[in-house]
């Protein structure tokens, strides 16, 4: 049997507007009281209906986070920033996988709102224009994390990623390699458009033209990295230097590099992009782009906290600095 807050108030002979205060933490309860119903809540095993309390008091304490794939490291840590500064600021996180498919995406944004969550974290692989709309037209604040709305509408963090493309192409050709091999992956979202187009620039700005054919798109996986090296194996006289668009990526061509009895960075410079913890644990360690994946997603949950209390917001779109770390895959120049 449910044990209900009528049944807390009867058995401490309190009213049920007292249980309400001290289960909420109003300090207008004498201590004696307070004890009392609070010894009486514990022996009676009475658990706060969330729900109830938030049809009366119009919140949940609680915020919706919708991620691409949970077993992700690079996921995983915005997701940990997320609810860090979620329980800081006592809020409960409901965390749900979009196996970035686009229907599970938008349903999964209206199952969110039907459980009438206070606000809404949303990262995915492309926005499109259903997804604008439907976030557009969202009854509570929504940021987007490590996620770019084309419409730039949406409140969001990330980083400047054609920026930092550049950067990691750059230090790749003026260690000697005209145009580095790109391993992306094939999803059409705006942050892999921006990693593109640093690619581009940075050769384009060195070489004046792009060898398509040394655009490798595959799967965002370390298996399809082991892919990637395998048609760079197949090219003639392929480039001595490798970008790829992930951490994962990186591994991957590493691995599938070395199986070939080929040498990183001896014979390949090889440059990855996230600086999740697998960057340290391959070996030869991995230079890369320093995505701060734990402070966009702390960041994020910070600016929909100031939206769901209504305060002043000044910059809706954060973009957060990046770094290049420099490690034993690439060459000293």
């Amino acid at each position: 049997m449910n044990i209900t807050i009528y049944d807390v108030a009867r058995e401490a002979n309190v009213s049920m507007a007292t249980v309400s205060r001290v289960v909420n933490g109003n300090p207008n309860v004498k201590p004696a009281t307070r004890k009392k119903v609070l010894n009486t809540i514990e022996r009676l095993g009475y658990r706060p209906n969330a729900v109830a309390r938030g049809l009366a008091s119009k919140k949940t304490t609680t915020v919706g986070v919708i991620i691409p794939d949970i077993s992700s490291i690079f996921f995983s840590e915005l997701a940990r920033g997320i609810d860090d500064i979620a329980t800081m600021y006592k809020y409960n996180i409901i965390l749900s996988n979009s196996d970035m498919n686009k229907e599970k995406e938008i349903r999964l944004i209206n199952t969110m709102f039907e459980k009438q969550v206070d606000g809404l974290i949303y990262m995915g692989a492309t926005i499109t224009d259903e997804h604008v709309q439907q976030l557009k037209t969202s009854p509570v604040p929504v940021a987007l994390a490590a996620t770019i709305d084309p419409t730039e509408t949406i409140p969001s963090v990330n980083i400047d990623y054609e920026q930092a493309a550049y950067e990691a192409t750059s230090y790749l050709i003026d260690n000697g390699t005209p145009q580095p091999i790109y391993v992306t992956g094939v999803e059409e979202s705006e942050v892999n458009k921006k990693k593109y187009q640093g690619y581009v620039r940075a050769i384009e700005e060195s070489n004046g033209s792009v060898n398509n054919d040394y655009i490798i798109n595959v799967d965002f996986s370390y298996e399809s990295g082991i892919d990637a090296a395998n048609q760079i194996t197949e090219m003639d006289n392929y480039p001595k230097a490798v970008f790829a668009a992930t951490d994962e990526l990186a591994l991957g061509v590493i691995h599938g590099l070395q199986d070939k009895g080929i040498k990183v960075p001896e014979d390949v410079e090889v440059f990855g992009f996230d600086n999740t913890r697998l960057a340290t644990m391959v070996r030869p360690t991995l230079s890369t782009v320093v995505q701060p994946m734990y402070d966009i997603g702390a960041v994020a949950m910070r600016l929909l906290t100031k939206f769901m209390n209504k305060e002043n917001v000044e910059e809706k779109n954060v973009v957060l600095p990046h770094q290049i770390v420099k490690r034993n895959s690439t060459k000293e120049k």
